[in-house]
């Protein structure tokens, strides 16, 4: 006897790759439900060899099911998701709605899977923004050994994190340059992404800083420790799937950059990719389909006692959120489900 899963969002970029991961990851499922709105009803979205019709989210009946894996937006998470929750069924929220709600747990399962029991407080689960979901798997087994003072980040954030319009936006874009008389402006951007990077992710703060680099900071801090210092700066750049970040990390303890190494290899989630030659790392084109968080480009800052910098590269669609919400349904079926 399998589990019943409903994806809420089905026919979104994030939503095709969670039914995706749960056949490639031979997920014990039973029943399956792709929902989506009303304007998207009926359209056919693939599951391994089936083929699914998408049910309407506003009538759904979630009674009976187990897991719902939530790739929409907040404003729909807030309508549905508490009626989920209430029927019985496990919210699995890709959204920004829940993450900073203390009674909702944050998780990353290579991370902090024990959070997972307190999914009892709402039924609900929230999956990390997915800047933040790469950095802290290549954190945290760093910070368990030398503890980490201060973090600086710089990310280069591919458009599929700003959905299909994102993606739409940088192949329109870049056929207008080759051809000129067909001329495509910005709707989705603030500014112009092909052939560009744009220092600017989310809203701005009162402070200067951007809602996604204010994310990274809480999310960390939430899931890995409060005490971390950190300060990041977000960039999209012209490139369709795959997250690169720069990392900066300032110890307690000193940390000899071949332990590091060693430290990163042996784990949970993470390919180190780090050979000092020409190529010897991985770029976003190399990691997209992969379910690793790549690291490379790990070396020692002489300009602080106890640092460390590295390049780490994810497949924003898979660890930094499809990916992420399966392995958490993984967690709960092992640690919850599988019990009763």
């Amino acid at each position: 006897m399998g589990y019943n899963i409903a994806i809420v969002g089905a026919t979104g970029n994030v939503g095709n790759e969670m039914l995706k991961i749960l056949d490639e990851r031979q997920f014990d499922v039973d029943k399956i439900a792709a929902l989506a709105s009303r304007r998207s009803l009926g359209t056919k979205v693939s599951f391994g060899d089936k083929t699914l019709k998408t049910q309407d989210l506003d009538t759904f009946d979630f009674a009976g099911w187990d897991i719902a894996l939530f790739a929409v937006g907040s404003d729909a998470t807030r309508k549905y998701a508490p009626i989920a929750a209430k029927a019985g069924c496990l919210v699995i929220d890709n959204s920004s709605l829940y993450r900073y709600d203390p009674m909702v747990p944050l998780i990353v399962p290579e991370v902090n899977a024990d959070a997972i029991e307190g999914y009892k407080n709402k039924m609900i689960i929230a999956n990390p923004n997915c800047s933040t979901a790469q950095m802290v798997v290549a954190l945290k087994p760093l910070h368990d050994r030398a503890t980490i003072k201060r973090v600086v980040v710089s990310t280069y954030q591919s458009v599929s994190g700003a959905g299909k319009e994102g993606m739409d936006e940088l192949w329109d874009q870049t056929k207008a340059i080759y051809n000129p008389v067909d001329n495509k402006t910005y709707t989705k951007f603030t500014k112009q992404i092909a052939f560009n990077v744009i220092p600017h992710i989310d809203v701005f703060m009162e402070d200067g800083t951007t809602k996604e680099e204010w994310k990274m900071v809480a999310e960390t801090k939430k899931i890995i420790d409060p005490k971390i210092k950190i300060t990041a700066t977000c960039v999209r750049v012209p490139v369709f799937v795959g997250h690169s970040e720069a990392i900066n990390i300032e110890f307690e303890d000193f940390l000899d950059v071949d332990e590091a190494r060693d430290i990163l290899r042996e784990a949970p989630g993470i390919m180190v990719i780090d050979k000092l030659e020409d190529g010897g790392y991985v770029t976003p084109i190399e990691c997209v389909g992969d379910y690793a968080t790549f690291i490379s480009r790990i070396r020692q800052d002489s300009t602080i006692d106890n640092g460390i910098n590295l390049w780490c590269v994810s497949d924003n669609l898979r660890k930094g959120a499809a990916l992420n919400a399966v392995q958490i349904a993984e967690v709960y079926v092992n640690r919850i489900l599988s019990k009763r």
